[in-house]
């Protein structure tokens, strides 16, 4: 494994706000509006966490409407797995806004 990508993953995993964002997503795909309401912090500080993430290599996004849904990618590293394994999944982490259900169903 490079030591840049070595470098880019221990930062992204060495904060408690992302360490809560992969518990969320260890359970599956979470939207983010769901991130907002689990950290407390805003928006636009979510999206900084998950860019972090993303650019390590350790979740992906897929756009549904107009908001996005994160998971963890499938292929991790053995560092992430590693770093994974100690992570406990966080309930609470599943879409229960409006902004993902028409009519009850997640739209796709």
């Amino acid at each position: 494994m490079e030591n840049t990508l070595i470098e880019k993953q221990l930062k992204a995993a060495a904060d408690l706000n992302r360490i809560k964002l992969l518990a969320c997503m260890k359970n599956g795909e979470v939207c983010v509006c769901d991130f907002v309401d689990v950290l407390g912090i805003s928006q636009p500080a979510v999206s900084q966490h998950l860019r972090k993430l993303k650019e390590a290599g350790i979740i992906t996004e897929r756009k549904v409407g107009t908001w996005k849904h994160y998971r963890l990618v499938e292929n991790q590293t053995p560092l992430m797995k590693g770093i994974l394994e100690q992570i406990q999944p966080l309930k609470g982490c599943n879409c229960e806004t409006d902004c993902c259900h028409v009519g009850g169903n997640i739209n796709e």
